[in-house]
């Protein structure tokens, strides 16, 4: 897919580990979404015109009457963790004067900005002191790590008896402005746009595998005229399958060159996640080994906080694993199925469509209907073997492919159906849940064009849709 030549916007790192992952889910899911995603640095209330002042104590209103708390001074203690402030909000007299004392209790780095101001990071276990000055008006604070803030990282600030609908007015304003990206379904890509190949390839002779997998930040096409920065595995999204069988050892080469904290996690090892699946800073490295004890296809993805946020701009890929005395097929390709949650245009994903699983999308390999716009080709005959895996982050699968019934089916560890079984059984779909795979083998015996799909309607037409085009010779 074609990228664009202007990097990604920069933006601060975040640390987080597997520890903080389940931390995490609770607040997620249950507590408010702050509106708003933050891609920029705003300056601090202290601007003309920002609304934040500092004034002595004979501060008056615009009325003319002295603010209620000029003179004051308050000091207020902030607690930071993954992914909440306490307290969640806070509440001064107009006028006073503001200093917070700010503790990182979480596992990853976090900071507390005054309007989004460039307030440095702390460390898990470090505090700080910051003059925030006088507050002359409610406004908001929040953490800069992307993402943090859609999370639940935001503290509002109100002014003492002023009406909650003028609070949440200057909420909802402090954003970049609404987001338009939509999908046009009857565009078609640009002349040079090509599809991602979807052949399996042979694993690699011998029983070790050397992979340098590098974080990128990239700006990536994910339908036509639609950009998006994604957050990838060498540049790809989904990233690079990788294949081998039952006993190789895989040594995984993890290169942070992104502007944020990452980290991955393959769901084809048994290791200790805080060692192995620890979250990197930009620059630095580590080396993930695991050997592939089971087979089956296996999502891998990065776990840095929040992790749906990683996930859903594209920190994914699959892993298949041999099962022994696989047969041989005429064609073999690998669809991993993933959501679209659009953020503006040239911009990361929007944080809050996926945690209300609101998707723009469903899509194979990262493009919206890929494979409908670029066949399949397969011969006349072929017997053809897809690996499937749904990287989620939350709708479920129901691959199916019309004018054919699968004759063999693999899920999660097992073989639920093979050819010549006594109750002459075949299969129609298969299902998968987030993180789920397997495969299935089919014959295409006559020329035509053999549409597939997730047969969860809505997701079909909305990009889970491609074709195989069979010739008319072998």
């Amino acid at each position: 897919m074609p990228d664009s030549p202007e990097p990604p916007p920069p933006g601060p790192a975040g640390r987080g580990g597997i520890a903080a992952w389940f931390g995490s889910l609770f607040p997620m899911l249950t507590g408010g979404v702050a509106l708003g995603l933050l891609v920029g640095f705003a300056l601090i209330g202290f601007a003309p015109g920002s609304g934040l002042t500092m004034a002595a104590s004979g501060q008056t209103s615009a009325a003319g009457a002295a603010a209620p708390g000029a003179g004051k001074k308050l000091s207020f203690d902030i607690e930071l963790g993954d992914m909440y402030v306490k307290p969640p909000s806070i509440s001064v007299p107009r006028g006073a004067d503001v200093t917070v004392n700010v503790f990182n209790k979480g596992n990853q780095q976090h900071t507390l900005a005054l309007e989004g101001a460039d307030t440095p990071l702390l460390d898990p276990g470090e505090s700080a002191t910051w003059h925030w000055g006088v507050i002359s008006r409610s406004t908001q604070a929040w953490c800069l790590v992307a993402g943090h803030k859609d999370a639940g990282m935001l503290l509002p600030i109100t002014i003492e008896g002023e009406p909650a609908q003028a609070v949440a007015a200057r909420g909802a304003a402090d954003g970049t402005g609404s987001n338009d990206t939509t999908i046009d379904a009857s565009a078609k890509p640009a002349a040079d746009w090509k599809p991602v190949d979807p052949t399996l390839q042979p694993a690699e002779g011998g029983t070790t595998h050397d992979v340098t997998l590098r974080v990128q930040e990239k700006i990536l096409e994910v339908a036509p005229g639609v950009k998006q920065v994604r957050w990838t595995y060498n540049g790809t999204a989904p990233g690079p399958v990788l294949h081998g069988r039952v006993g190789d050892v895989f040594t995984i080469h993890l290169v942070n060159d992104g502007t944020m904290e990452h980290s991955i996690d393959f769901h084809a090892s048994k290791v200790a996640p805080n060692v192995e699946m620890r979250t990197i800073k930009p620059g630095e490295s580590l080396d993930y080994q695991f050997k592939a004890q089971f087979a089956g296809i296996f999502t891998y993805h990065c776990g840095a906080d929040p992790m749906i946020y990683h996930m859903g701009n594209g920190m994914y890929g699959a892993v298949v694993v041999d099962p022994p005395k696989l047969a041989k097929v005429d064609k073999e390709i690998v669809l991993v199925q993933s959501e679209l949650h659009l953020g503006p245009q040239g911009q990361p994903g929007d944080l809050k469509k996926m945690l209300a699983g609101d998707q723009d999308a469903v899509v194979f390999n990262g493009y919206y209907n890929q494979y409908a716009l670029a066949p399949i080709k397969v011969a006349p005959g072929s017997r053809v073997r897809v690996w499937l895996d749904n990287a989620g982050p939350n709708e479920n699968m129901a691959f199916h492919v019309v004018g054919t019934i699968f004759d063999t089916v693999w899920k999660e560890g097992a073989y639920r159906l093979r050819p010549g079984n006594a109750e002459q059984g075949g299969s129609q779909t298969l299902d998968l849940q987030p993180t789920q795979g397997g495969f299935v083998e089919f014959t295409l015996p006559d020329a035509g064009s053999y549409p597939f799909i997730t047969h969860k309607m809505m997701n079909m037409s909305h990009g889970a849709l491609g074709i195989f085009e069979v010739g008319g010779t072998r």
